[in-house]
């Protein structure tokens, strides 16, 4: 074994321990980044990057649509925008069997194209959809499963956080990742709809036999109780694939859309504004610190020809795209079971882009496959970052027992879709090849 190669391995080594010690990610990536950076570069050379790095990220315009997502999604949480998209499925599917499980999925998928958060996703919709499941005596691990995956739609579907960083730490185009992600996300969306159907027939005492007694409203009226957040979701993707807006402004736009209709619902007062803004803020602080911390380390193994050997090793054993790919997906539904979804790209994406970058894998199509598997790693436990959003957000009614074997459908149906889109590049590149034509 090379040096290069023994040093990369040793440092991720590292942060997966350091991770596991229940040491923030952050301080892991960076300081094995900053220790290994001293190690191959000496002193001058991690002066230099200390001084320069942490000012590029954060002089970066790209990275200003973080912050405008992530206001966005609030904005619109705020503005009772998720409750009104759950009335609207509901109406719409609660007389078909399993109804209120399709109906979680369709607004969770709606929400999604408004908050770039699964874990958001994941809570919002556990106070509003697990209450009525419970009500009309749906069981309880299919209902707690059903909303903490249908949480993950916001890691594909736009304006989604995880592909802005798989942007960022690729160099991809991030309006074209985030236009790819729309047709795996319906995708994804459907198969949950058609698995629902699929296992409610298989165990009927999943779901109650008998129809809720649902409020009849006209469809236009419910239509119309969903305009603004339609409205909200087509100018901010509309902008974005037209070429109309950049996702920065896409998202500044979203959030100042996402505000009026709040103001104009009189859902919002300066407290309110305060906490979303503060809110807001300090989720982009976090976000932006695991960052810099990610792409220390990442220059740490670059410079340390970690990266330079492993893909010329990787070379030598001739794989095929598919067997790669096989590779990738196991790797990364392995670290789904110990590691949070951010430390999984940080610490994978420097390293596996080159390879497949070397293997003619396209890197949108790579970003896809990343992000969906970074999705099932979000409902994958014992770590599942979204099996405790929910479990959290249900106030402990929800034991960890009940939802991890409630999600197992769902991650059935997810390795399902993403053997799709491994098997049809063209769901991931169809969308972005038209929008830069």
């Amino acid at each position: 074994m090379t040096e290069p190669i023994f040093l990369g391995i040793a440092g991720i080594v590292s942060v997966l321990a350091i991770g596991a010690a229940g040491i923030p990610v952050a301080y892991a990536l960076m300081t094995v980044g900053i220790v290994g950076m001293w190690y191959v570069g000496g002193v001058s050379f991690l002066g230099t990057t200390i001084k320069m790095l942490p000012y590029a990220v954060m002089s970066n315009y790209s990275f200003a649509v973080i912050p405008m997502f992530l206001l966005m999604g609030a904005l619109a949480s705020t503005a009772d925008i998720t409750t009104e998209l759950y009335s609207f499925a509901n109406r719409l599917l609660a007389r078909v069997r399993g109804g209120l499980l399709m109906a979680t999925v369709v607004a969770s998928a709606i929400f999604a194209a408004i908050s770039g958060s699964t874990i958001v996703n994941a809570s919002v919709f556990t106070r509003i959809a697990l209450p009525e499941m419970k009500k009309f005596g749906y069981d309880l691990g299919i209902s707690a499963g059903c909303i903490a995956a249908a949480g993950t739609f916001a890691a594909l579907i736009p304006p989604s956080i995880s592909l802005v960083i798989v942007g960022l730490l690729t160099e991809a185009s991030i309006g074209a990742l985030l236009i790819a992600g729309i047709v795996p996300g319906i995708l994804t969306a459907v198969m949950y709809i058609l698995g629902i159907a699929v296992f409610v027939r298989l165990k009927p005492s999943l779901v109650p036999s008998g129809v809720p007694d649902i409020p009849q409203v006209s469809m236009f009226k419910a239509m119309l109780s969903i305009g603004p957040a339609l409205l909200l979701m087509f100018i901010v993707l509309g902008g974005i694939y037209t070429g109309v807006m950049f996702p920065s402004s896409a998202g500044a736009v979203g959030a100042a859309g996402a505000l009026l209709i709040a103001v104009a619902r009189r859902k919002m007062n300066f407290e309110k504004l305060w906490m979303v803004v503060r809110s807001s803020a300090g989720s982009t602080a976090t976000l932006f610190f695991i960052v810099i911390g990610g792409l220390f380390f990442s220059r740490f193994l670059t410079f340390g020809g970690f990266i330079h050997e492993i893909t010329g090793l990787v070379s030598t054993w001739q794989l095929s795209q598919t067997q790669f790919l096989i590779a990738l997906s196991l790797l990364y539904l392995l670290l789904g079971m110990f590691l949070d979804t951010l430390s999984i790209l940080l610490v994978t994406i420097p390293f596996l882009f080159p390879i497949a970058l070397s293997l003619g894998i396209n890197e949108i199509w790579f970003g896809i496959l990343v992000v969906k598997l970074i999705e099932i790693a979000a409902i994958t436990p014992p770590v599942g970052l979204n099996l405790f959003a929910v479990m959290g957000a249900s106030e402990k009614r929800i034991s960890s027992k009940v939802i991890m074997t409630g999600v197992i459908p769902f991650i059935i149906i997810e390795l399902m879709t993403l053997g799709l889109i491994i098997y049809f590049p063209a769901i991931a590149t169809w969308l972005p090849s038209e929008m830069m034509k």
